[in-house]
C-alpha cells in the first residue's frame, strides 16, 4: 500500500465545491471526496504554520507539543509522521515543507545553519523536494531559466504569477517533481506533498487568477461590535483585512483562484496514479496546517480564535474500504487524529503520545459512539510582543499568560485566556461568532470541559506504565 500525504497551505474548509461553495470549482478534491471519505467538520489545532503542523506531524496538541510560533523548536523527544512510516518499511519523502525548526539540543554550533531558519524538515523524512520561503532558488531557476525575469524572493515571485502560465506556478513546480520521483518508484512509497498555495501572496496563477470575477465574490463575514481586546489588536494589525469592499473582493478572488490551481494540480497527480496502476493502491490524506481568515471578523490571514483560523479541509480515501466511499462525517475531527489514522493505514502502534484516535471506525462506514463531542485549538502570540520586564526569569511570567485555548461544540464556543479572560460564543443562535453568551449554566459546563480536556491530555509519555514485574503496562512507542 502507498501512502500519499498532502497537505496544501491555508485551506479553508469552505473552499470545496463539494461542500457547497457557492462559486470555488473544486473537481478534483470533488472526486476524492467521492472515491473516499470527506470530514466535514474537521480541524487544526494551532496557527501559524510551525505550530499548526506539529500538532499535524506529532498528533498532539500544543498543550503537549509546545511549538508556540514559527521558530519554537520541535522536542527532540516527540515521535512523528516520517519515523512511524520508518517504521513500517517506507523511505518516507518530502516534497515541499514541513516548517520545523531543530531543537537546539540537537545543534553543537551557533552557527549552524539551521539556527537561522524556522523552516527546518521534520526528522525522518528523505527531501525529494525541499522548498523554502527563504531559499527558493530551485524554483526561480526553473522560472528564469523558461525566460521570465523574476526576483529572487519568494513572496516576490508568487506575486507575479497572473502574469505567467499556470504551468510554471510554484504549485505546478512541486507537482512535477513530484510526478518525476513517482514514475522512478518501482515498490510501495510514502510522499509527503506540502504543496503552499493557497497561501498568500494573494495572486493566482495564469488563467486561474482571471477565474473567478470579483463581483460574483461573497462578502465576508464582518466583525461584530462586541470585540475582545485581543480582537481589536489583530485589527490594528498587520492582519486588518482591507477596508476597501472592491480590494476586498479582489483579493478573495485571488484565494479563489488559488484554491483551482492546486485543485488542478491533484488532478494531474490523481491521472499519474491511475496510468501507474496505483490509484486503488494508494491511501491518500488531504488536509491543511490551517485556514485562512479571509476579511471574516475583519481579518485576513489567520489568528486569534475564530473558526476561520482553523476549519480545514478533511479528506481521505482508503482504496481497501470501499463501503465508505462517498460518506460525509459530520462528526468533529482534527488534524491530531491523522497519524494515528495513517499509524493504522501503515500497520504499526499508534505512538503513546498521540492525542488524536484513529479514523479508521470512520473509513469502515461505522459511527462510534465515543467520539468526541468537541473541537479544539490553540493560539499563542507571546513572540508577536515579547516584553522584557523589569524582573528575569522564573519571575516574570507575562509570556505564559498570553495565550488562548478554544472548545467548539455544536451550540457553543468557549475560549479560555491564559490570563483569566474568556468569551463564550452563541453558535446555536448565530453561527458567525458574533454573538456572546454569558448565561452562567452554558458558559460553566463549557468552562469545565475545557478543564476535563486539558486533564485528560496532560502528557502521557511514561504515565501508563509502572516499573515493577519487569515493566507493567502501556510501553511508550
Amino acid at each position: 500500500m502507498n501512502i500519499l500525504f498532502i497537505t496544501l497551505d491555508q485551506f479553508r474548509a469552505d473552499c470545496l465545491s463539494c461542500a457547497g461553495h457557492p462559486i470555488v470549482r473544486t473537481p478534483n478534491l470533488d472526486r476524492l471526496a467521492r472515491q473516499g471519505v470527506r470530514l466535514a467538520r474537521h480541524y487544526s489545532q494551532a496557527a501559524p504554520c510551525g505550530p499548526g503542523r506539529a500538532s499535524l506531524y506529532t498528533g498532539t496538541y500544543q498543550l503537549n507539543h509546545r511549538v508556540v510560533a514559527n521558530g519554537t523548536p520541535l522536542d527532540r523527544r516527540l515521535d512523528n509522521v516520517a519515523k512511524a512510516a520508518a517504521r513500517a518499511g517506507y523511505v518516507p519523502t518530502l516534497f515541499g515543507y514541513t516548517d520545523q525548526a531543530v531543537d537546539p539540543r540537537e545543534v553543537n554550533d551557533r552557527k549552524d545553519p539551521r539556527l537561522f531558519t524556522y523552516e527546518g524538515v521534520l526528522p525522518g523524512f528523505e527531501v525529494g523536494l525541499n522548498f523554502t520561503t527563504h531559499d527558493p532558488s530551485a524554483w526561480i531557476g526553473r522560472l528564469r531559466a523558461l525566460g521570465h525575469q523574476v526576483p529572487d524572493d519568494s513572496d516576490g515571485a508568487l506575486a507575479g504569477e497572473p502574469d505567467r502560465p499556470a504551468e510554471h506556478s510554484l504549485s505546478a513546480f512541486h507537482t512535477d517533481v513530484f510526478l518525476d520521483w513517482l514514475g522512478r518508484q518501482d515498490g510501495p512509497w510514502f510522499a509527503h506533498l506540502s504543496q503552499l498555495r493557497p497561501h498568500p501572496p494573494y495572486a493566482a496563477a495564469g488563467e486561474f487568477a482571471t477565474m473567478y470575477d470579483p463581483a460574483d465574490v461573497p462578502a465576508p463575514v464582518p466583525a461584530g461590535e462586541e470585540r475582545h481586546r485581543l480582537h481589536e489588536g489583530l485589527l490594528k494589525s498587520g492582519l486588518a483585512a482591507p477596508s476597501d469592499a472592491a480590494e476586498m473582493a479582489k483579493l478573495r478572488a485571488q484565494y479563489f483562484g488559488m484554491i483551482s490551481e492546486v485543485d488542478h494540480q491533484l488532478g494531474r497527480v490523481w491521472a499519474a496514479l491511475e496510468a501507474a496502476g496505483q490509484w486503488d493502491d494508494t491511501f491518500i490524506v488531504v488536509t491543511a496546517d490551517h485556514g485562512e481568515q479571509l476579511g471574516d471578523q475583519g481579518l485576513i490571514q489567520k489568528a486569534g480564535y475564530f473558526e476561520a483560523s482553523y476549519h480545514v479541509l478533511g479528506i481521505v480515501r482508503d482504496p481497501r474500504r470501499p463501503q465508505a466511499h462517498g460518506r460525509v462525517v459530520e462528526r468533529f475531527t482534527e488534524n491530531v487524529d491523522l497519524l494515528p489514522t495513517l499509524c493504522e493505514a501503515m500497520g504499526v502502534a499508534v505512538p503513546a503520545q498521540c492525542d488524536g484516535l484513529p479514523l479508521t471506525p470512520f473509513l469502515e462506514g461505522g459511527d462510534p459512539p465515543w467520539w468526541r463531542e468537541a473541537a479544539h485549538w490553540e493560539f499563542d502570540w507571546r513572540f508577536g510582543n515579547i516584553p522584557r520586564g523589569p524582573h528575569p526569569w522564573p519571575w516574570d511570567r507575562r509570556l505564559e499568560r498570553q495565550s488562548l485555548a478554544v472548545r467548539r461544540t455544536a451550540t457553543e464556543a468557549y475560549v479560555q485566556f491564559a490570563d483569566g479572560d474568556w468569551l463564550c460564543f452563541d453558535l446555536a443562535a448565530d453561527p458567525s461568532w458574533r454573538t456572546l453568551t454569558s448565561d452562567p449554566g452554558r458558559v460553566l459546563a463549557q468552562a469545565q470541559a475545557m478543564l476535563a480536556w486539558r486533564a485528560q491530555h496532560a502528557d502521557r509519555t511514561l504515565t501508563g506504565l509502572l516499573v515493577q514485574d519487569g515493566g507493567v503496562g502501556r510501553w511508550p512507542e
